[in-house]
């Protein structure tokens, strides 16, 4: 084989694997967000209902919350009419517009932002929800959210039941910087929170971070597991858990939206034989 065709294939190949690194970027693209609403721009020649039904499914999709969706097409329906706007094309701009203005509102609404901390104090917050919506996943980016503010952070593996879900908290505990109180899988969840309670109160923990397995509003016998974990927490300090957090996703809306509708998972973990009652917020992370 002479020096130029070996020369031609070497630089074929390079060129090939550019293309592909090319295709996946622009693959990525059009996963993204702005992506796929550029996308549904350039698919429309008009702004009808249609165009909005399918502009809500990918903001849906892309976990921006059910409420705030609803919300936004309504203002842009309005704006629409306001600007009498008929090319979708002139829809870009004001849909990040409004995007913008969402945004900004939430960040100036601390009440809903902030979470009710025990100051000097031990504060527990609890992780329920169906599974796979990512409760794991929230502990260790809200752990390290809480550690780079100063706070000193427990977690506690009480999603006994899953096949790896222990293994899952400790990798996000390794990764934050953060310990892990366990038992062995299968362990009672209740027992693994008295652990973990000791174990904050002996080091001087401020917050301590509680994992739960999941389950749906709907099954009894979990339900009141939940309830037993709830009341071994109120027992050995009164008034917790201080924060009772609700994750549900985009994906898994109905039986997050069913969940909280029903205030199943919050009445549950409220149940307590103290008169102290923790403050719940049923945030959506």
């Amino acid at each position: 084989m002479g020096f130029f065709q070996k020369w031609k294939e070497k630089w074929t190949k390079q060129a090939d694997a550019v293309t592909e690194k090319f295709k996946e970027g622009l693959s990525k693209t059009r996963n993204s967000l702005a992506g796929k609403v550029n996308d549904l721009i350039a698919r429309y020649r008009k702004v009808d209902e249609e165009f909005f039904e399918e502009l809500e499914e990918i903001l849906i999709a892309a976990d921006v919350g059910v409420t705030t969706v609803m919300e936004l097409v309504d203002e842009l329906k309005m704006e629409v009419k306001r600007r009498n706007i008929q090319d979708p094309a002139q829809m870009r701009d004001v849909i990040a517009e409004k995007l913008v203005d969402i945004y900004r509102a939430g960040a100036d609404d601390k009440e809903l932002s902030a979470l009710n901390i025990q100051e000097g104090g031990l504060t527990v917050i609890l992780f329920v929800g169906v599974n796979g919506v990512g409760k794991t996943t929230t502990i260790g980016k809200l752990a390290h959210k809480l550690k780079s503010e100063g706070k000193s952070v427990l977690l506690a593996a009480g999603d006994t039941f899953r096949a790896g879900a222990i293994e899952q908290l400790e990798a996000w505990g390794e990764r934050v910087g953060v310990d892990v109180i366990k038992q062995a899988a299968g362990s009672d969840p209740a027992a693994v929170m008295y652990d973990a309670i000791q174990a904050a109160k002996a080091r001087g923990v401020d917050v301590l971070l509680c994992d739960t397995a999941g389950r749906l509003q709907n099954k009894v016998n979990l339900m009141k597991e939940l309830e037993k974990v709830k009341r071994v927490i109120s027992r050995e300090i009164p008034g917790a858990p201080h924060e009772v957090l609700l994750v549900f996703s985009a994906i898994f809306l109905r039986h997050g939206r069913a969940a909280a509708k029903q205030s199943e998972f919050n009445e549950r973990a409220r149940k307590s034989e103290t008169r102290h009652q923790p403050r719940n917020s049923g945030r959506s992370a």
